[in-house]
């Protein structure tokens, strides 16, 4: 797995939440795709990213078998994790009508990283879910 900061480990092993317009993925709209900051699964592609004026990244979908949903602890929300090595990524919201596809998936910029569309991005690790 990929070395993360004591920050990026809040959230993406202890299931944090960054403030809110604080991530540097919020208001960013270039071409490419968010891998997983953790072990570098593609999460998801640029084009499916939309302003949902959350303060977080918003994206409608993800690379099928890319995100594992699963009830949050508090028992309201949906968790959403990376399928390859569970890290948490964020919560999915659904029925809010903010696209035709009615997902939101809202993501923690410390959770992902961006690749241009023209830039490989490093290969996958494998290793054991938190």
């Amino acid at each position: 797995m990929n070395n993360l900061t004591s920050e990026e480990s809040r959230i993406i092993v202890g299931k944090g939440t960054e403030p809110p317009f604080s991530g540097e993925y919020d208001n960013f709209y270039k071409e490419g795709t968010y891998i997983c900051r953790r072990c570098n699964n593609p999460l998801f592609d640029s084009k499916t990213k939309f302003d949902a004026g959350c303060g977080w990244p918003a994206f409608d979908e993800h690379f099928e078998g890319a995100v594992t949903r699963k009830t949050d602890a508090d028992g309201r929300r949906t968790e959403i994790l990376c399928s390859n090595c569970g890290g948490h990524l964020g919560h999915v919201f659904e029925g809010e009508h903010m696209t035709d596809k009615d997902t939101r998936h809202c993501v923690n910029s410390l959770s992902i990283k961006f690749f241009p569309k023209d830039q490989t991005f490093p290969p996958v690790l494998h290793d054991t879910k938190l």
